[in-house]
């Protein structure tokens, strides 16, 4: 066989091989995402008349060719589940506008729910996790037409990092995000480095001996984010949606106006803001969604 023939059989054997993986992937993306409870609001929240919901967003993507063929070729949730589209994305925002929906900052939210007062009409809170170069590129612009308010939780160790098929935005990025968008731009911690799972495909720090760990990680995040941006966080959001007794404990006695979980629900004056509920927002979710928040009595 000549050098030109076994290099034509090696790229021909890497083709097929690159297939065979997005196939397989494909598959096992497919069956999850079939075992998988409905990203919808909840029936039992859909007849609420008041409160606030509160959306959580991780991907904002254009549909270049490279991110196409990351998703044929991954199984991961992150880039099947947790994007939406940039198109979309707008068309959103854009629908939130048109319909006078209340778009509120976080702020405005814990400050509501804190007067114990009955909060009367529908609001929404955006909120976006990671912070990829995708929310920057594609996301921020839009929420600057529409001087919509919205919190970005950031994963501070992995900065200008590439996980999870996502370039993380760098520090220099998002400071510049914050200095486009003044106070409408709330920057929160979303752990420094405790944001992966472990071979059981859990997360890390949800194992009994890492409350430890956590507690070091969450100091670390904060004076990062701090010494970053000049911001103090006074928000939190755990990632993959919840934590432990012993975490929600720690984080009860830190100084933060509210953690968010990815528990689905309507915020109400009752709400333990320790526990936020917020809605993932994808193609399955968005129906409902807005169906709530343009419903009145």
């Amino acid at each position: 066989m000549t050098p030109r023939s076994r290099k034509g059989l090696l790229i021909g054997l890497l083709i097929a091989l690159v297939f065979g993986l997005g196939w397989t992937f494909q598959r096992q993306a497919v069956k999850l995402h079939n075992t998988e409870e409905s990203y919808a609001l909840p029936a039992r929240f859909q007849k609420d008349q008041n409160g606030i919901m509160v959306f959580c967003y991780h991907r904002v993507v254009k549909g270049t060719v490279p991110t196409q063929i990351a998703q044929k070729l991954s199984n991961n949730s992150q880039l099947h589940e947790f994007n939406v589209p940039a198109s979309e994305f707008a068309a959103q925002m854009k629908e939130l506008h048109d319909n006078h929906v209340k778009i509120i900052s976080s702020e405005q939210m814990t400050q509501m729910v804190a007067s114990h007062q009955p909060i009367k009409g529908k609001y929404a809170v955006l909120s976006f996790d990671d912070i990829d170069r995708s929310v920057l590129d594609n996301a921020v612009p839009v929420m600057k037409k529409y001087n919509f308010p919205f919190t970005a939780f950031v994963i501070t160790g992995n900065t200008g990092q590439y996980r999870e098929g996502s370039q993380m935005a760098t520090w220099s990025q998002i400071k510049a995000a914050k200095k486009l968008m003044g106070d409408k731009m709330t920057l929160g911690l979303h752990t420094h480095n405790l944001h992966h799972l472990t071979a059981k495909m859990e997360p890390v720090f949800m194992q009994p001996h890492y409350l430890g760990k956590f507690e070091r990680d969450f100091h670390l995040s904060a004076k990062e984010l701090k010494a970053h941006t000049g911001v103090t966080a006074n928000a939190f959001a755990y990632p993959y949606g919840g934590g432990t007794t012993q975490i929600n404990n720690f984080l009860a006695h830190q100084q933060l106006n509210w953690v968010a979980t990815l528990d689905s629900g309507i915020v109400t004056s009752q709400t333990n803001l320790n526990e936020t509920p917020r809605l993932i927002v994808n193609h399955e979710s968005w129906p409902s969604i807005i169906k709530w928040l343009k419903t009145s009595k």
